[in-house]
């Protein structure tokens, strides 16, 4: 024990004592319950044993345990001893060392090979391992693989377990304390000691408060440098990629540091500080600095880049030199074959996608932007020469037509309505984590480009997409403006929509098969800030159920009833809300549904991590990109297996997920990838249509809701819409024509000679 852990004794309670029974024990949490014969306590506690419960690792029969912490009285079970950390004593006798050594902590390490290592090294066998791996090699019948299999897991595991007992002084809970680990592996107690402001820009789910008390705990002092550095890069990265900026005005950057360092206390930071932090960030090419604006360096370039970039395309000549009598034989042999009759805005959009080089389509639900894509399609190729029979083509050939979309649904969709086909912006790339097998060097192969649901593609990826893209290809950029703007930093559509650079070609009209469907008259009123007269009535195909606020859940919960009773699945139904936590947030809704959609019956395994609980048979959606397995941030997919440690070779807690016909195999560690997906939010709703599509309002949204929120969640709906909780919470959203403020340079970039 060194000497600040000896000092500590006297400043807390504690008892230590040897583990005699093991009463409960999770160990996807690391939370326990034991009971603990007492040999040393600062308590009066006149029972031999004691109740210890609280997170650590799983103990041991017979190991000696020393557990600071607090007296609990629960309601049910009485007084407990409530550990808020805990130090393992290393055994002191040789049966003790053998027993650990065997306990299945260590790798290589089983009962005959514990006894023989015993044997040969003794009750220091643990250190000496540790310190002098070499010695390993006096252990009768161990390889020179075996022994470093052995080293390996007997530091990492000590090396483990000191970073989890570090953490959970902060509060840190297990599956965040394993994921700084993993990070980290070896290094871990290092970082956390010497650059715990790191953990900020490399471990997810870590903000500056956290960071902040593990730096304030190991020294670093309230008014150094780097924590007010660390303050405004923090700062930044959350303007960036919590609020969509691509930069921030230099005063405000500095505004919003010095108010999370004065929330945060220790010290009286001025103006000037902040300002000096900021200057130094930028001389270490931390942050891009330009005129008043600050950027993170990758969005700096990425909006520089992709300015130039579509300049570039917008200058060229026009690609179509037809004549316009060969344009119409054309386009009647589409029509011909489609068994459709164009409108005339939509010969003159597709008439123009064919001439230009680079163009803008923009349109509602049910302006025929679909159509009018189908037709681009079978007209450029009657045009060139080209077949549309995938059979004619392979790698060396490539077909002509690129279709791409920001995600695996938008994709899909794209494919079912052209009988193309058509994948995600990342796959084109070969995006594969860090880097891209496309770039500026080794750029895609067609003819013809058609990016859908531009609305959602951010600043970083259209630079990458058109960075990849070569001189002598066409481009058609489609999406809705008026729908939600991308989850990451930038504006792109309406950016370039306004900077007046690109043609642009807008659909306006509905037609009328569409006009027969309330949703897109709804839809198209919401757009423009009305609330229709008949909000509650009941249509054919869309509903508003009136409810007190505290009912949503069950509301939602009784349609969503009523929709498997009419054999709809859950592949069918997307209950939509726009904020995670609350009565009828996200987490809440999610759970209820779990228990509709797929109750837990004997037949099903599932797993607990955190407060999620995952069952074969979910419904889930993938919250970040993996592009090892090829599936991105927004995918849905459904849990078709789940395999126990004793059940694969790696000896591991696994579940697999299916995701369009491909299984990708989850480890623990993963876990925090996926979520239920009963429900989610409208962001992540975006590019895709689902038969039935449920929204709840409540006042309760008020910050989230959005005339774009509800207009993007409304346009998810293919057959049915249900609205349900409180009318006036929906017309609050329709008439807030208030849009936040995204800053980004890309307009006036656009705009520049």
């Amino acid at each position: 024990m060194d000497e600040q852990q000896s000092i500590s004794l006297f400043a807390e309670t504690y008892i230590r004592g040897f583990v005699s029974q093991e009463i409960f024990y999770k160990d996807e949490t690391w939370y326990g319950v034991i009971r603990l014969k007492i040999e040393e306590t600062t308590e009066s506690i006149k029972e031999s044993e004691v109740i210890i419960v609280g997170n650590f690792p799983r103990p041991h029969p017979d190991e000696l345990y020393t557990f600071y912490g607090e007296w609990k009285t629960h309601p049910r079970f009485g007084q407990q001893y409530v550990a808020k950390r805990y130090e393992r004593e290393t055994p002191k006798t040789l049966a003790g060392v053998e027993r650990y050594l065997a306990s299945g902590l260590f790798q290589g390490i089983g009962k005959k090979m514990a006894k023989r290592i015993v044997e040969q090294l003794g009750v220091d066998a643990l250190s000496i391992i540790a310190d002098f791996p070499e010695r390993l090699a006096e252990v009768p019948g161990i390889s020179d693989q075996r022994a470093k299999t052995i080293y390996d897991s007997v530091v990492e595991h000590r090396s483990l377990e000191s970073a989890m007992v570090f953490l959970y002084d902060f509060g840190i809970g297990v599956n965040m304390a394993l994921r700084i680990y993993q990070t980290y592996k070896l290094e871990t107690m290092t970082v956390l000691k010497e650059e715990p402001y790191r953990l900020i820009e490399d471990v997810v789910g870590i903000g500056f408060k956290r960071a902040d008390d593990i730096a304030r705990a190991t020294g670093i002092v309230a008014s150094s440098e780097e924590r007010v550095k660390a303050a405004a890069l923090f700062m930044l990265q959350e303007a960036s990629y919590s609020e969509g900026h691509v930069y921030l005005p230099v005063e405000e950057l500095c505004e919003k540091t010095l108010r999370l360092l004065e929330e945060c206390g220790g010290h009286v930071f001025s103006g000037d500080d902040i300002q000096l932090a900021v200057e130094a960030l930028f001389v270490s090419s931390k942050i891009a600095w330009e005129d008043e604006r600050v950027y993170l360096p990758s969005l700096f370039f990425a909006e520089l880049g992709l300015a130039k970039r579509l300049r570039h395309f917008a200058a060229r000549d026009e690609f179509g030199t037809f004549p316009t009598s060969e344009f119409y034989r054309a386009l009647g042999a589409v029509e011909d074959e489609l068994g459709i009759t164009y409108a005339q805005t939509q010969r003159d959009a597709i008439e123009q996608a064919i001439k230009a080089g680079l163009m803008l389509l923009t349109g509602g639900p049910g302006t025929g932007k679909t159509t009018v894509i189908r037709g681009i399609c079978r007209v450029f190729s009657q045009l060139h020469g080209l077949s549309l029979d995938l059979k004619k083509y392979n790698e060396e050939n490539p077909f002509p037509i690129v279709l791409v979309a920001p995600t695996g649904r938008a994709a899909k969709r794209m494919t079912e309505t052209t009988g193309l086909p058509a994948m995600t912006i990342h796959r084109l790339l070969g995006y594969k984590g860090e880097s891209f097998e496309h770039d500026a060097e080794h750029p895609i192969r067609g003819r013809l480009l058609i990016v859908d649901e531009m609305s959602m593609v951010d600043i970083w990826l259209a630079n990458q997409l058109f960075r990849a893209v070569p001189d002598d290809m066409q481009i058609i950029m489609v999406g809705d403006p008026d729908q939600l703007p991308s989850v990451g930093p930038g504006n792109v559509l309406l950016d370039m929509i306004r900077s007046g650079l690109l043609p642009l070609v807008q659909l306006t009209e509905i037609y009328r098969q569409a006009e027969e469907s309330t949703i897109i008259r709804l839809a198209h009123d919401v757009r423009k800030g009305n609330v229709p007269a008949d909000l509650l009535h009941t249509t054919p195909d869309r509903r508003f159920f009136t409810s007190l606020p505290q009912e949503v859940p069950e509301a939602v919960k009784q349609i969503c009833f009523g929709a498997v009773k009419k054999g709809y699945t859950a592949k069918d139904v997307q209950v939509l809300a726009p904020i995670y936590k609350g009565n009828a947030g996200v987490n809440r809704l999610n759970e209820e549904l779990q228990e509709l959609f797929n109750p837990k019956t004997p037949q099903k395994r599932e797993v607990t991590f955190g407060e999620t609980t995952f069952r074969t048979g979910d419904k889930v959606l993938q919250l970040v990109n993996n592009a090892e397995e090829q599936v991105f941030n927004g995918d849905m997919g459904e849990i078709v297996a789940i395999f126990f440690p004793n059940e694969n070779a790696e000896n591991q807690e696994m579940l697999v997920a299916a995701f369009d016909n491909r299984e990708v195999v989850y480890k623990r560690s993963d876990y925090h990838q996926l979520t239920l997906a009963y429900c989610c939010s409208v962001h992540k709703s975006q590019g895709s249509e689902f038969p039935i599509v449920i929204m709840p309002f409540v006042k309760s949204y008020y910050r989230m809701l959005r005339r774009k929120l509800v207009y993007t969640g409304i346009t998810r709906s293919k057959s049915f819409l249900i609205m349900c909780g409180e009318p006036d919470a929906f017309r609050a959203a329709v008439e807030s024509d208030e849009e936040g403020v995204r800053y980004s340079y890309l307009e006036e970039r656009l705009k520049q000679e």
